[in-house]
């Protein structure tokens, strides 16, 4: 790390620091948040209630997928991180080639036994004989696609990580802007339906991969991408996979979580309230990749000053961070609240399905206010590598209160409770993250105060 990077952690104004880090991970996450969201809202304008109920089956399979890319892309990006730091060029770019054959043989078996298996693969996670055909259609197509995703996401993380965050932002906002260019002009002028929509997808981020790629072959680049790297180093992907194992593990735990609601949403409420969950899903997580880009900003932060032993700064920056997650989701819990139906009309105008997604809307979003903190919390103890504590966090809200609250609150409520378990399950994992965040701060005062107290 550059002299002044270093002097700006330990004594530029932390507000100022961290929108500077910040912002082009916000904008980086919400754009990617945005290619989901925007083919939802074409495709259940264009193909209608049932279309849109069958684009929400293939979330959790486009989850287990995606983990893939949590893998590498996570894991990379953080060693690569830490050779830099040491200025180990040659193990820093050993890795980025290891990294692009990792990507490309793990997607090659993956999306292949997906495909043998496509069909039973559907049915379990929530689809009917209405709903089949479109995700069916969607995923066919995407699923050959899945590589250049990975390629781009992973690359992204790398190009951030080697010191390039502006750039990254720029290569997913070139993808988001030529997803929402194609994504009508396939629907309205060639008429291609949901397939449209799946190739505007993966045109947009094949192109984006290009452009990625591209900056590692670049001599101008910190680390560069070079064909006598480009092979299957084992201590090096065994680092790679030692780190990734983490966010892979909670994604694939998500998508395990996705498949429960859905099929427990076919149960209660049929297809439609399939499609309302992917309605309800895709606005709760454009505002809650706000806070997940906020993370972005902090993290670098609070880990540095942890590291150097300025807890001063640690605690201030982690305040900060907790008080702006807390305005943007209490932001959107009281948009979601009072104007439902103009969040909903987004995507789909069958009134049935509108009904069902605001009532949905507005039980799902009764604990959001709490999420930022939640998440933020999560994020600190990763950045002063507490990972054990950081995994119980996000599980606590993705899996271990929210799969019992799936479980039985329907049998009480019916539709209603799958919702209710939503926000029961946010309440529990703040009030849990209040417990450890509380237990942490005494020990970072003692330490400040120098008594040099040991993490348990």
């Amino acid at each position: 790390m550059h002299t002044d990077k270093e002097l700006a952690f330990r004594t530029k104004k932390i507000s100022k620091l961290i929108w500077e880090y910040a912002l082009p991970g916000i904008v980086g996450t919400v754009v990617t948040a945005l290619y989901n969201v925007v083919d939802r809202i074409f495709i259940g304008q264009v193909e209608g209630a049932i279309a849109i109920s069958g684009l929400a089956i293939t979330f959790p399979v486009m989850a287990l997928v995606s983990s893939l890319g949590m893998l590498v892309g996570s894991g990379a990006a953080a060693r690569i991180s830490i050779s830099l730091g040491k200025r180990d060029h040659l193990t820093a770019e050993q890795i980025l080639g290891s990294s692009l054959l990792l990507t490309v043989l793990l997607n090659a078996v993956f999306i292949t036994l997906i495909y043998l298996l496509l069909e039973p693969i559907l049915m379990a996670f929530g689809a009917s004989s209405l709903t089949y055909p479109y995700a069916r259609s969607y995923l066919e197509i995407v699923l050959l696609g899945n590589v250049f995703v990975s390629l781009c996401y992973n690359f992204n993380a790398m190009m951030r990580s080697s010191g390039y965050p502006t750039k990254a932002m720029t290569t997913m906002l070139i993808g988001a802007v030529l997803n929402v260019i194609l994504s009508p002009l396939f629907l309205f002028v060639f008429n291609l339906g949901i397939r449209g929509v799946a190739w505007a997808t993966v045109i947009s981020m094949f192109i984006g991969m290009l452009f990625v790629m591209h900056h590692f072959t670049r001599r101008s680049s910190v680390i560069r991408l070079r064909w006598k790297n480009i092979r299957l180093n084992g201590p090096i992907i065994l680092s790679i996979i030692s780190i990734g194992l983490s966010p892979f593990s909670m994604q694939v735990a998500a998508s395990g979580v996705a498949l429960l609601m859905n099929t427990s949403l076919l149960r209660y409420g049929g297809d439609l309230a399939v499609g309302a969950y992917g309605i309800v899903n895709s606005i709760l997580m454009l505002i809650l990749m706000v806070v997940l880009g906020l993370n972005q900003g902090t993290q670098p932060i609070i880990g540095y000053n942890y590291g150097a032993g300025n807890y001063r700064r640690v605690r201030e920056t982690l305040f900060y961070a907790l008080k702006m997650a807390t305005i943007f989701t209490t932001v959107g819990f009281l948009i979601g609240q009072f104007f439902p139906q103009l969040l909903t009309s987004a995507f789909t105008s069958d009134e049935e399905l509108l009904e069902i997604s605001g009532t949905g809307l507005r039980l799902a979003m009764l604990a959001l206010p709490l999420v930022g903190f939640q998440i933020v919390s999560s994020n600190f103890f990763q950045s002063i590598g507490f990972a054990t504590k950081s995994i119980v966090q996000s599980l606590s809200r993705q899996l271990i209160f929210l799969v019992p609250g799936i479980l039985l609150l329907p049998r009480i409520w019916g539709l209603k409770g799958l919702w209710i378990a939503i926000p029961v399950s946010d309440t529990l994992s703040a009030l849990l993250s209040l417990y450890l965040l509380v237990i942490q701060l005494r020990h970072l005062r003692q330490m400040e105060l120098g008594k040099g107290i040991n993490e348990p």
